[in-house]
């Protein structure tokens, strides 16, 4: 690899990878570089969701429908099944307050363009059968979707495999310098030349940021997931509760009527069915380090949760947890930009977001590197955002 490439992307989740394939498919040189495998780590411990209803009003909405509108297209152009779906999602509101929340929340989004409704008691009854006969309403978002995330990450991996670009997997990082308008980038095979790198590597994209001297405001925020046994169609969609905003946000003056566990741990109740007949269900949220251990506290509450809003999920066996580790920045918005150091970008701290937004990020990190204007003002998504404090 004496050569120098157009653009080396470190991290090959589905953020990294979607910037390698959109990169090459703008006819770069590309070099797609990972301490491990393809989508090894929190790409992997995903539960694949594709949202705009977990969005703020504006910005953040319409980012992230425009990544939205991506996926068909993507789904077709790949060469690796994405199991994508699109049968929108369904936030159920528990109390009366809630549902008023909800209300005011769905008019502003639709301000915006994006495609949601209120529904009464009785219109979700009728949408899910087994659902809790006191849940007081929902919105439903109809433009919603899920992906396998471990497909998505490789088969952009692959598409730009397939378009030229180099995959150096199992090949850690140890140092980056500059050599006059290039970088050398050591790694633990060998030193690889970049006119351009891309820091995606999500949790861990500050020790490549440390690399070049810059200190990038990402944590790893802890979330854990319950596994169900292969099963029957306990809903047919994405379920979840509006109280995931709160948790997610951490705003507002509305407390939930929950237990002691369930606040303490973070935890929100959310539903997502897979193609192989069973269920995830989510999610919880804290600071844990890097710990992807699963703590019992935390699936009893998880488990709590669901069975509150699908009474029928207490005879339905769960067959394993896992966790994962969430980027997360301060104002939980990924950094989708350049950096004071030349040639040197971000694209990381998507929280629980980088599944659904990685076709756009890859898109629009190709065209600020080619020099091609974004399809929108991408200033929110700025590194020097943090700069400025």
């Amino acid at each position: 690899m004496s050569k120098a490439f157009d653009v080396a992307v470190i991290g090959a989740g589905a953020i990294g990878s979607s910037v390698a394939y959109y990169n090459a498919k703008k006819g770069a040189s590309v070099v797609l570089i990972d301490a491990g495998d393809i989508a090894e780590s929190t790409s992997s411990r995903s539960d694949g969701n594709v949202l705009v209803c977990d969005k703020q009003p504006g910005f953040d909405a319409l980012f992230a429908r425009e990544s939205q509108r991506m996926f068909p297209e993507l789904a077709k152009e790949l060469d690796y099944d994405l199991e994508w779906k699109q049968k929108g999602s369904l936030f159920l509101t528990e109390t009366e307050e809630e549902f008023e929340i909800a209300s005011q929340f769905c008019e502003d989004m639709k301000k915006c363009g994006i495609q949601m409704r209120m529904m009464d008691q009785k219109e979700v009854q009728d949408d899910e059968p087994f659902l809790a006969k006191d849940v007081y309403g929902g919105l439903e978002t109809i433009t919603d979707g899920s992906v396998y995330p471990i497909g998505l990450a490789y088969g952009l991996a692959l598409g730009a495999e397939k378009k030229g670009a180099v995959l150096s997997l199992h090949n850690r990082v140890t140092g980056i310098e500059k050599d006059g308008n290039a970088f050398i980038i050591h790694t633990e095979k060998e030193d690889i030349y970049a006119k351009n790198i891309v820091d995606a590597c999500g949790v861990w994209a500050p020790v490549i940021g440390k690399m070049v001297g810059l200190d990038i405001p990402i944590q790893a925020r802890q979330g854990q997931i319950l596994v169900s046994e292969q099963t029957f169609q306990v809903a047919r969609r994405k379920v979840h509760e509006f109280g995931y905003m709160l948790t997610k946000f951490q705003n507002g003056g509305y407390k939930r009527p929950v237990s002691e566990r369930v606040e303490r741990n973070g935890v929100a109740f959310v539903f997502e069915p897979t193609a192989s007949n069973n269920f995830l269900i989510g999610s919880s949220r804290c600071f844990a380090g890097e710990n992807v251990s699963c703590e019992i506290d935390v699936m009893k509450a998880l488990a709590e949760r669901a069975i509150r809003f699908f009474p029928v999920i207490a005879n339905i066996k769960v067959i394993r947890g896992y966790s994962g580790l969430r980027p997360y920045t301060p104002d939980h918005m990924p950094i989708v930009s350049g950096t004071p150091v030349p040639g040197f970008y971000i694209a990381a701290g998507h929280e629980g977001d980088g599944i659904g937004l990685s076709p756009i990020t890859g898109k629009v990190m190709a065209d600020i590197i080619a020099g091609d204007q974004p399809f929108m003002d991408l200033s929110p998504l700025s590194f020097e955002r943090f700069l400025e404090k």
